[in-house]
């Protein structure tokens, strides 16, 4: 294999390693991001529940000053039964008392509905608020843990940083530049083996003659499709 190449897929190693520390840190805190979701959530259905209270004690607070204006007005209409002289007259008071009353019935029965939701939704919030307690806790707790566990995996991170330095100063300006553009688009991937005359980046055949050329093992060339850097080292299927 090419000695630059040698160094190249080295550099690859530790590249691939690091990616990997940058997965294990940013799992760490996507499982501490969810958590602090999950708690922003449980704050916000507790507001939530809240204004529904406020909205529901102002309708009953608004049903019962309409239920003594209407008491008001059924009283009203039975003094006036006293005084009616026809038939008629009568039966339209009794009427708008009949009236009164069947509006007054529905508004206590809407108040006895609105008390029994109120007193539902406070406890409802008052289990939130127990479990948000305990859920900001844990989750002081776990925030501690999370930032004691990547600064372990930093210091990890910071050996393999310096290793990355030392063997990228054995490479070429202008090879290393070009890895790390290919790594930037390739998914991480700038240098890849080419068996059987396939490229293991993309997986496409490259030239036959580029192939054998690439076999001798002194030069290195780009994958005409994917343009990832190639080398050529057997593995066992190939023995």
């Amino acid at each position: 294999m090419n000695e630059e190449i040698a160094q190249l897929t080295v550099l690859q190693t530790i590249d691939h390693i690091i990616d990997s520390i940058d997965s294990d840190i940013q799992e760490e805190q996507d499982a501490l991001d969810t958590k602090s979701a999950e708690l922003a959530e449980r704050e916000s259905t507790i507001v939530k529940l809240t204004e529904r209270i406020d909205a529901l004690e102002k309708e009953r607070r608004m049903l019962e000053v309409e239920v003594a204006d209407e008491m008001i007005h059924v009283k009203d209409r039975q003094s006036k039964m006293m005084q009616v002289q026809t038939g008629r007259e009568q039966t339209a008071l009794l009427k708008e008392i009949e009236d009164g009353k069947k509006g007054v019935k529905e508004k206590e029965d809407k108040v006895v509905e609105i008390l029994e939701e109120v007193e539902q939704l406070t406890a409802d919030i008052e289990e939130n608020k127990n479990l948000f307690k305990g859920e900001t806790e844990l989750l002081q707790e776990e925030t501690e843990k999370v930032k004691k566990a990547i600064a372990a995996i930093n210091k990890k991170k910071k050996t393999q940083e310096k290793k990355r330095k030392t063997q990228a100063n054995k490479l070429g300006s202008q090879l290393l530049k070009k890895y790390d553009t290919l790594r930037s688009h390739r998914n991480g991937l700038g240098v890849v083996n080419v068996l059987g005359g396939i490229c293991q980046g993309c997986f496409m055949a490259i030239p036959p003659q580029q192939y054998n050329l690439l076999l001798r093992g002194d030069k290195y060339f780009e994958c005409p499709t994917c343009q990832r850097i190639m080398y050529h080292e057997p593995v066992e299927e190939e023995k």
